[in-house]
């Protein structure tokens, strides 16, 4: 299992300042990179989350109420306690999959079709 990083992107700088407006407006078009990242009781809210890879993130006790993940790679990440109204997830996601790493922590895995 890998463990969650503190990354070391001035993306991922303005994240853990709460700088979620420096971040939506800084960030490229393409893919962003916050693979295995620490997001632990961060107050993600208003994030554009689209194009973002989050596989194996770390977001216990985060608050993602209302962030559209259904762009976004949640591969192996865990929502341990995160607050999650009003949020989008993949539809590779099934709920039962979300319950189980909110209430438990496992990492999330994509159901194929």
């Amino acid at each position: 299992m890998s463990l969650p990083k503190l990354l070391t992107t001035p993306l991922y700088a303005l994240l853990r300042k709460d700088d979620i407006a420096g971040f939506n407006s800084e960030r490229p078009q393409g893919p962003v990179d916050m693979r295995g990242g620490d997001f632990r009781g961060l107050d993600l809210r208003e994030l554009n989350a689209d194009d973002v890879d989050f596989s194996d993130a770390y977001f216990r006790s985060a608050d993602l109420r209302g962030i559209d993940f259904r762009k976004s790679s949640l591969e192996g990440a865990s929502l341990a306690h995160a607050q999650i109204s009003g949020a989008y997830f993949p539809p590779e996601l099934s709920a039962d999959e979300i319950l189980m790493s909110m209430n438990f922590g496992t990492r999330l895995r994509y159901r194929t079709r």
